[in-house]
């Protein structure tokens, strides 16, 4: 029987791999204007499922089956040399700049994102925008693992029913439950369980599944040429208000319907045809940057994390200009001398291929294991460097007992009990000024025989009914706090066994609105939220300047 033909090459998608893929680098590096660029990922999320359905689909149409063999052996192909390459680079990097808590970190995103498990690692550790986030190196690894969990789940579905002899539309079917369920399941626990959706494959799975289900219908579908042209303009209008309006309060969500149906339209209207607005995708310029996509989005967020080693967390627009460059270069690099040479050269026959990427991934895991179990290498600095980094050891405090609720008052706040286990009989609430004396007040608590919970949010004024606006920080890690603290006001009610609350944090710096020393250079403003009038606005920032007073009293 002869082998099964692919679609034909469509420059428009590549064009929309660029969209995807500059929105997701311009949100990381804080462009301004960029709300929601990390929409671009669910982007990603529907042209590769439009993609793979589609290729599988017309297999399992035309053989009658699928060949997981070749399936994985061109995934391997398309996807390990570049992922080893970065992985690789950043172990040497990081092994001189990353401090050894650093290090043991990253030594286990290593693991797990070589096990296409990083996902499952950041859903249990963190969430993709807390404050912390930006010292993961391999953070952006969760969609590839969720894209290859994907990769898993959809060739072993459909060869499983083909071996079951089940017919075309009973199998359309399938897939069109699969695709409900997820969706369905995505849209009612985003709100109760934010981090769970975010991450975890089966709640992402409706977007990928948007594409397969499209690939499908267009096989039989004809689509006039007027029809195309108002789906490709709907499709930017889509994108658009997703990359624009978008909060990632409540993301995914019904939320997360705007870019896969802005994705969508544009699969399957975009041409390169004059009077088509999509032929903008066929631009060269956006076809290259989507050709080389896979490696700018691999090798972005490592050299932001690494940059910020030099530049600091923010820079001048010029100097993140530089940065952007130097990123480009690197991925166009990596497309040419790393991609391009493993999916082209057939010299590089299935052993060879295999082996390759047995050995890489044997020694990626055992890089990762090193480093994680012998706690991030500290004998690699020095001993007067050693001093500074077991002086920095204070900041490594003990979470055994911090977590994140998925559900309850508190659903997606990191909580943290101290003292004994019992009913919180105390609430203490702050920024990293209240992380920094964790262990101390833990202690006491202890000492006292007295439950209590800390709740702190970096960079954030533990303050009922004000918002802020930091120089160094982004606007959605200030919508964040804003959101947070809303959220710790409504749950506190629901607390009845909490009689005290004690609020620590930076109050010169919210009072004065300015940083000093290093910090200098860092302004802060802190103005009513939502329609709160101005009494309640002096007696807020007059709150904040009693307790930077009293701070400097010592008292």
């Amino acid at each position: 029987m002869p082998a099964p033909q692919h679609a034909p090459y469509r420059r428009e998608i590549d064009g929309l791999r660029a969209i995807a893929v500059l929105a997701v680098v311009l949100y990381h590096f804080a462009v301004p204007g960029l709300k929601a660029g990390f929409v671009g990922v669910d982007v990603f999320f529907v042209i590769s499922g439009f993609l793979i359905g589609g290729m599988l689909w017309s297999e399992l149409l035309e053989a009658g089956r699928i060949d997981l063999g070749q399936f994985y052996l061109r995934r391997i192909r398309r996807l390990a040399p570049a992922f080893f390459a970065m992985g690789a680079a950043c172990a040497v990097i990081g092994w001189f700049v990353l401090l050894p808590y650093e290090f043991r970190n990253f030594g286990k995103e290593l693991i797990a994102s070589s096990l296409w498990m990083s996902n499952v690692l950041f859903y249990r550790e963190a969430g993709y925008f807390d404050f912390g986030a930006d010292s993961r190196v391999l953070l952006h690894t969760w969609s590839l693992s969720v894209e290859e969990q994907f990769y898993l789940f959809l060739p072993l579905l459909l060869s499983a029913l083909a071996l079951a002899r089940v017919g075309p539309k009973v199998i359309l079917g399938i897939l069109i439950a699969v695709w409900a369920g997820s969706l369905l399941a995505c849209v009612a626990l985003t709100a109760g369980y934010p981090v769970m959706t975010f991450y975890l494959f089966p709640f992402r799975a409706w977007e990928m599944l948007s594409g397969v289900l499209l690939a499908i219908w267009l096989r039989d579908a004809a689509l006039t040429p007027r029809l195309q042209a108002v789906l490709a303009s709907a499709g930017f209008l889509l994108l658009a208000a997703s990359f624009l309006l978008i909060r990632n309060a409540s993301f995914p969500g019904w939320q997360a319907m705007l870019p896969v149906a802005g994705s969508a339209a544009l699969l399957a209207g975009a041409k390169g045809d004059r009077g088509n607005p999509g032929a903008v995708l066929s631009h060269p310029a956006m076809v290259f940057i989507g050709l080389i996509s896979y490696s700018l989005y691999l090798w972005h967020w490592p050299l932001l994390i690494f940059s910020r080693y030099w530049r600091g967390h923010y820079a001048s627009p010029l100097e993140t200009a530089g940065w952007l460059a130097l990123v480009f270069v690197v991925a166009a690099l990596s497309w040419r001398f790393v991609e391009q040479p493993f999916r082209r050269n057939r010299r590089i026959t299935a052993p060879v291929l295999l082996s390759s990427a047995a050995v890489a991934a044997c020694a990626t895991l055992s890089v990762g294991a090193a480093t994680f179990l012998a706690d991030g290498l500290p004998d690699r600095f020095s001993r007067d460097t050693q001093v500074y980094i077991a002086a920095s050891a204070g900041f490594l405090q003990d979470t055994s007992r911090c977590r994140r609720p998925e559900d309850g008052p508190l659903a997606g706040i990191r909580t943290c009990a101290i003292g004994p286990d019992g009913r919180p009989e105390f609430l203490i609430w702050g920024d990293s000024h209240l992380r920094a004396q964790m262990d101390g007040l833990a202690m006491a608590a202890r000492e006292a025989g007295r439950p209590g919970m800390i709740i702190w949010h970096a960079g954030c004024p533990p303050l009922f009914g004000l918002a802020k606006h930091e120089s160094a920080a982004t606007p959605d890690q200030d919508r964040t706090c804003a959101d947070d603290n809303r959220r710790i006001r409504a749950a506190i009610r629901q607390y009845p066994s909490i009689r005290r609350l004690l609020l620590v944090g930076r109050w010169a710096y919210y009072a004065d609105g300015k940083g000093v020393g290093r910090d200098a250079h860092n302004l802060i403003t802190l103005s009513p939220r939502d329609g709160l009038g101005l009494a309640a606005r002096r007696l807020a920032i007059g709150s904040v300047r009693r307790r930077a007073e009293a701070h400097g009293r010592g008292t």
